[in-house]
């Protein structure tokens, strides 16, 4: 099974996250701001990742540390959940609409971290989620999981539906990566024999 089971405690975070690659898409997930918890819920069931985050923040200042601790210790997870990336498709791409909202997310397990995001939110805040804070959750992410990962909101008028189509985009994106191809079996999906 690939499992993970990370812990990352600084001055301004405590923070769990257990996953499993190979799940359902259950998920038990308490960030203490309410979208975020809604975004990570996409990940789970549009990834069949079953998920569980468990973070005490210092939201009393804001919710930075907490978003983007939160990004670094799933990144970490997945890394190790994914180890030596044997038989994995490596790349994968969705695109998702909601309503008048039209995003597509691509990812590549490469080892190399690096992030574009072109995403124009058209409202500051989703309910207690800082909408500066996306790009920060996904820096956090890539920086951690060793991947290159594109977003791009192509079309969008509501702010939620923006940022859904994004989280949805990127679990159907990472589950596409991280299926076990049966032609490759065992096998590292680069020709330099490692990533």
């Amino acid at each position: 099974m690939r499992q993970a089971d990370v812990t990352r405690h600084t001055l301004e975070t405590q923070i769990t996250v257990r996953l499993n690659l190979d799940g359902t898409g259950q998920s038990q997930l308490h960030s203490g701001i309410g979208f975020l918890d809604h975004m990570l819920e996409q990940i789970a069931r549009h990834g069949l990742i079953d998920l569980d985050i468990q973070c005490q923040g210092d939201l009393h200042i804001d919710g930075h540390h907490t978003v983007e601790d939160i990004g670094i210790t799933l990144g970490q997870a997945f890394a190790q959940a994914v180890g030596d990336k044997k038989g994995i498709r490596r790349y994968g791409h969705a695109y998702v609409p909601l309503d008048e909202a039209l995003s597509r997310v691509v990812v590549d397990f490469s080892g190399r971290p690096g992030l574009h995001m072109d995403v124009k939110f058209t409202s500051g805040m989703l309910g207690q989620l800082d909408t500066q804070l996306v790009f920060e959750f996904f820096q956090g992410f890539v920086n951690h999981a060793g991947v290159s990962l594109h977003i791009d909101n192509l079309k969008g008028v509501n702010a939620h539906h923006q940022c859904e189509t994004i989280f949805k985009a990127f679990a159907r994106a990472l589950r596409a990566a991280l299926e076990l191809d049966p032609r490759a079996a065992g096998t590292i999906p680069s020709t330099k024999g490692s990533l």
